[in-house]
């Protein structure tokens, strides 16, 4: 069996390519059916398909909308196996990828990592650290008057007892209701299905006009997909508590962007920390990085290096358990 495997580098160069690989090396040591492993450094669409071409797994697709159809299949007629090394993935033609009996996994690698980023988002709205860290290191003495009356430069808010609204409470989301639980906080959540089961316990499954009215803070952890996307806009909004903060960790097309835009310039939205915007990788600035309160950061929820060590092995288990005939974390059943 012919496997690709395209490892891009980590954020920051931590941990080091070469780090990576290493525990690929490892992964791959001794895996019954494999003869031919080939390393990819980079996930580069221009030239995916001739860096597939006649494998029968490759690991580390991005799943961009439409690129895995019919035509790519007739393409690629030995692929039986394809993963993304994300969480989130786009559309593809799933009927096709059935009846050709191609397995599609992602790698659920991040739940915690982002939940996290999450929290971050949040608390920095609600505290300010690093703004406050810069003006007492070093604002306030250029200053004549060192009488340190000006000790608050943004409003303090306190989570204890207020409501967290999760949407989409798969892992990610599961994470993020147990970290605001720890904070005291009422924990809410709307998702397509309900969740079952003791881990849920603690938090009160409503629906989405329940959770827009009620929340105190929203946090997205929702899948992008034509039922999803600006899931986030004029209507939804006017329907969330006048002050709300809303946080975005998921997908930047959950949100319609302008009617955001409005919410925070009018106040409606106090304050929004978001991950993700739409049309990333951005190439010019975006209109929401000039709005009141806003904290944007360039999509680096994920990049933690215990994530990306955690990303291959898990990758690395599923891909294992297709081929023992017992796939996980398939996309398209």
């Amino acid at each position: 069996m012919k496997v690709v495997v395209i490892q891009s580098e980590a954020i920051g160069g931590i941990p080091k390519y070469e780090d990576l690989m290493a525990e690929w090396y490892r992964q791959f040591e001794n895996i019954s059916g494999v003869d031919d492993v080939q390393y990819y450094k980079g996930f580069n669409l221009s030239n995916i398909e001739e860096i597939i071409g006649d494998a029968d797994a490759v690991l580390g697709v991005w799943i961009r909308e439409n690129l895995i159809t019919e035509e790519f299949l007739d393409r690629h007629p030995n692929l039986k196996y394809i993963a993304t090394f994300a969480h989130g993935f786009g559309t593809f033609d799933l009927k096709a990828t059935k009846r050709r009996g191609v397995t599609i996994t992602n790698t659920v690698y991040g739940d915690i990592t982002i939940a996290q980023y999450a929290m971050a988002l949040l608390l920095d709205i609600c505290h300010g650290v690093s703004l406050h860290d810069n003006y007492y290191k070093n604002e306030i003495w250029k200053s004549k008057d060192k009488t340190f009356g000006l000790r608050v430069l943004t409003r303090q808010i306190e989570l204890y007892e207020k409501t967290f609204g999760i949407v989409g409470l798969g892992n990610i989301g599961l994470c993020a209701a147990r970290m605001a639980q720890g904070f005291g906080m009422k924990v809410i959540a709307y998702s397509r299905t309900k969740k079952e089961g003791t881990e849920y316990s603690f938090i009160k499954q409503v629906s989405l006009d329940e959770l827009l009215e009620q929340s105190d803070v929203i946090s997205l952890h929702a899948p992008f997909n034509p039922g999803s996307a600006n899931m986030i806009n004029k209507d939804t909004i006017a329907k969330m508590k006048k002050g709300v903060i809303l946080i975005n960790t998921a997908r930047g097309g959950l949100i319609n962007e302008p009617d955001l835009i409005e919410a925070l310039n009018s106040g409606k939205v106090y304050a929004a920390g978001l991950d993700v915007v739409v049309g990333e990788p951005l190439q010019e600035r975006c209109a929401l990085m000039d709005c009141r309160n806003t904290r944007i950061t360039q999509h680096i929820a994920w990049a933690p290096s215990e994530s990306r060590i955690r990303a291959i092995k898990i990758a690395a288990e599923n891909f294992k358990n297709w081929l023992n005939g017992n796939p996980s974390s398939v996309i398209n059943k």
